[in-house]
């Protein structure tokens, strides 16, 4: 899988840790999104829309790698479920935004054991280290966001 995080700087299992890490994410991810009876693909997308407010179908299909088509139908159960509302695009009622309006009743229940674990560990650190945490964190989240686009674009 790679040399990920491998530095002489670096522990040498970093790049492991890493990836056990982001995989338990996405497990997580997987597992609650099931437990309040969506796709992860739809917890995702609502996610995204609940972080960056409503957004033209296209733009939501750029951002969680669907074609058209798939995005139409994700769209079409989230608006079912009551999680969405297609509004018209002001200026232009031939165009829609997608905007969140509710989210699952049960994602707080479900999601609330790990992020009581998680504040636990974070908790455990001095404020100057839980600052280096979060600044990894946004630092990270627009890496990946940037390399995201990039492949998306080859």
């Amino acid at each position: 899988m790679g040399k990920l995080l491998s530095t002489p700087s670096m522990r040498p299992d970093a790049g492991q840790i890493f990836r056990e890490y982001l995989s338990a994410v996405l497990l997580h991810s997987h597992a609650s999104a099931r437990a309040c009876g969506l796709g992860a693909t739809d917890l995702y997308a609502l996610n995204i829309l609940q972080l960056t407010g409503a957004m033209t179908p296209g733009e939501l299909t750029a951002r969680t790698g669907l074609t058209t088509g798939p995005t139409t139908r994700l769209i079409d159960r989230m608006e079912q479920a009551g999680y969405v509302r297609r509004v018209p695009a002001p200026g232009d009622r031939r165009k829609v935004t997608v905007q969140p309006v509710g989210e699952p009743a049960d994602l707080d229940r479900v999601m609330a054991p790990a992020r009581q674990q998680i504040g636990q560990i974070l908790g455990g650190y001095a404020p100057d280290q839980r600052d280096v945490h979060f600044d990894y964190f946004a630092r990270a989240a627009e890496a990946y966001q940037e390399a995201s686009e990039e492949l998306r674009e080859q």
